[in-house]
């Protein structure tokens, strides 16, 4: 199987249309926000875990050449460096 480039928005895009579609309404319940939910852009896979390694190790197991992307359940950035800020995001 042949491997198509994407470029890190792409694959942004692509995570991003998959929460939206299906995968937000699954796992935005009040026990999950703060965490990580890691998914595989091109299965749809996807992992909730506190530990975003931890879920990137099991769908890498899973599927040895996935692309992965992390969302941060309920806010609007993964993380905040150098006096960022993540705000929750409310809907």
């Amino acid at each position: 199987m042949q491997a198509i480039l994407l470029s890190r928005e792409d694959v942004a895009q692509r995570a991003e249309q998959l929460y939206e579609s299906r995968i937000r309404q699954e796992v935005e319940i009040e026990e999950n926000v703060g965490k990580m939910v890691i998914i595989d852009i091109e299965t749809g896979d996807y992992k909730v875990d506190k530990n975003s390694l931890r879920a990137a190790d099991y769908l890498s197991e899973k599927h040895p050449n996935a692309r992965l992307f992390g969302i941060k359940i309920g806010y609007n950035v993964g993380a905040a460096f150098g006096g960022g800020v993540m705000e929750r995001v409310v809907k």
